[in-house]
């Protein structure tokens, strides 16, 4: 691997193993205390590495131990969070409990003071970023969900970017991770020990997390990741654990956005 000086003086020889769980383009190597993210240098790149020394006071998140950028790749390298993903099947078996700790999680998030962070991404800076990214054709229509595309749902992403601008919520700012998917909330002695994969973290509305926090659980135990079904589980208990009455209409919305991401 092609890997900056810098960082190889600090990972050396140390064995490693590489990560196939992540739905990023991203190529995850993981030390035994260490993780290096390489990954073409983007907008999320760099906020990431922003946002975990941000946050680095304020929540459990790896630490930054070196970050460079050479010939338009990112190289990463943090510390690592212990424990284990919250979609590993051992916390999937115990779905009630599962979805008690990443409520949990939320509101951590929740209670971050979000008066001086650095990254705004209130919706209308997401339609900023989300029209540049269908202007260049980045919107992939085969990975979204079955119903967004097609004979029962938009034409193009182009169209769907369009209802999104005609639709926008009502919003209730509070500090986003911005991607709130099992694989990026970490578990370690019956906790949360840790969130990661934080490129797309800042200021945003609680739906954001809730929305897709839903649509993980619902992928999680109906089978489209890892090929297990789990019977009789309903994504919606996340509402009850959270204590609120769901607004539909805005999870809609925010998954539909994410689909343009």
């Amino acid at each position: 691997m092609n890997i900056p000086n810098k960082i190889k003086e600090v990972i050396g020889d140390i064995p490693y193993s590489i990560d196939t769980t992540g739905m990023s383009n991203a190529k995850v190597i993981y030390f035994e205390d260490m993780v290096l993210k390489i990954e073409k240098q983007q907008k999320e790149s760099d906020n990431e590495q922003i946002m975990m020394s941000w946050l680095c006071d304020k929540l459990p998140v790896p630490r930054v131990l070196c970050y460079e950028k050479h010939n338009g790749i990112s190289y990463l390298l943090m510390s690592r969070i212990k424990g284990k993903m919250s979609c590993s099947p051992e916390l999937l078996e115990n779905p009630m409990h599962l979805v008690k700790l990443l409520a949990e999680g939320l509101k951590m998030l929740w209670s971050v003071d979000i008066s001086k962070c650095p990254l705004n991404n209130s919706v209308d800076n997401k339609l900023r970023q989300a029209e540049i990214r269908v202007r260049n054709n980045l919107c992939d229509m085969e990975d979204a969900e079955p119903t967004t595309y097609g004979a029962e749902g938009f034409e193009s992403p182009e169209r769907l970017l369009q209802w999104l601008k005609e639709n926008k919520p009502d919003e209730e700012l509070v500090f986003s991770h911005g991607d709130y998917c099992l694989p990026n909330i970490i578990i370690k002695d019956d906790r949360i020990s840790g969130f990661v994969d934080l490129g797309r973290s800042g200021v945003a509305d609680r739906y954001q997390d809730i929305a897709l926090c839903y649509r993980s659980l619902q992928h999680n135990y109906d089978g489209k990741y890892g090929g297990r079904v789990y019977e009789g589980f309903d994504a919606s208990i996340l509402f009850e654990e959270l204590n609120i009455i769901p607004d539909w209409s805005k999870v809609k919305y925010f998954i539909l956005l994410d689909e343009l991401f």
